[in-house]
């Protein structure tokens, strides 16, 4: 399937938010790293941390570690370059950790409109893997090209947890605690013995079509198998037959509208959240497609 990149560039301009603007252009080649860092600053609070609704459906202004992901996300984007605000991210991020060296899901908000509810519901006193998990995860991609998050006292001790964590689960996981423990281990696997182990423990828990229902989500919400193993040539990848990973970017490709965006196929939380949802889900597809040879 073609991907028409003209008309992506129009839905951007047209519906998205100007971080993922400046993240597109970026992915696709087009600008360095500090016009989307400028961009990613806008989010950014003085200790360090995110908020504003980086994280689309927690539109609170205090640094978050739902806004962590995002922000890290971008650091990825901009490699081989890197910034010190990835660093001071990761001194916020120590600065929150509980006393078991996980994140929690949520810290308390001072805006609570717009906001979904699992993030309203969260408890501040407790470590969520969920969050820990895939926070770390994007840090560790980051750390790949940028010594001072490799080094980091944050990202050992939140490593120590989530390994600790994901050899503890006995039972079948929630859907995105499944997938974002997955991705974690696919990205310490090169430098975590036990994470090999423990990828082929979560195994089990995936269906062979790599389709997972996301319990509390619309009737039709589930992870696919690029939701797990995003990425070519990489551990995540031996859990899907090839043929599934293909048809799934078939799939992924197929959500692109007529407007040149990808659709959000999920529940969104507020009207401002919607549409940056379909920008961050663009640049996301696109990021995807491309390194996987579709584009």
């Amino acid at each position: 399937m073609n991907i028409d990149l003209s008309a992506v560039a129009a839905f951007m301009a047209e519906h998205a938010r100007v971080l993922d603007r400046r993240r597109f252009e970026v992915v696709m080649g087009r600008t360095d790293s500090a016009a989307v860092l400028a961009a990613l600053d806008g989010y950014r609070n003085p200790g360090g941390g995110y908020g504003w609704g980086l994280e689309p459906d927690l539109r609170s202004p205090e640094s978050q570690p739902g806004a962590a992901l995002h922000a890290f996300e971008v650091f990825e984007d901009i490699a081989p370059a890197t910034a010190p605000q990835a660093a001071a991210l990761c001194d916020w991020l120590e600065s929150v950790s509980l006393p078991d060296r996980g994140l929690p899901f949520a810290l308390p908000l001072t805006v609570a409109a717009g906001t979904a509810p699992w993030w309203k519901g969260a408890d501040p006193a407790v470590s969520a893997l969920q969050i820990t998990a895939v926070t770390a995860a994007a840090a560790w991609r980051v750390a790949a090209h940028d010594p001072a998050v490799a080094a980091h006292p944050w990202l050992e001790r939140a490593t120590r947890y989530c390994l600790s964590t994901i050899e503890a689960i006995d039972r079948a996981p929630s859907a995105h605690v499944l997938a974002f423990a997955v991705r974690f281990l696919d990205a310490v696997h090169d430098s975590r013995p036990e994470a090999a182990d423990l990828l082929r423990r979560l195994a089990k828990h995936l269906p062979a079509d790599g389709r997972v229902r996301v319990e509390g989500g619309t009737e039709e919400e589930r992870l696919y198998p690029l939701d797990f193993a995003p990425y070519p040539d990489r551990p995540a990848r031996d859990l899907f037959a090839p043929e599934t990973i293909s048809a799934d970017l078939d799939r992924l490709a197929a959500l692109r509208q007529d407007d040149g965006g990808w659709i959000v196929d999920y529940a969104t939380i507020s009207p401002a959240g919607a549409l940056d949802w379909r920008g961050h889900i663009t640049v996301r597809a696109v990021d995807i497609l491309r390194r996987n040879g579709r584009i």
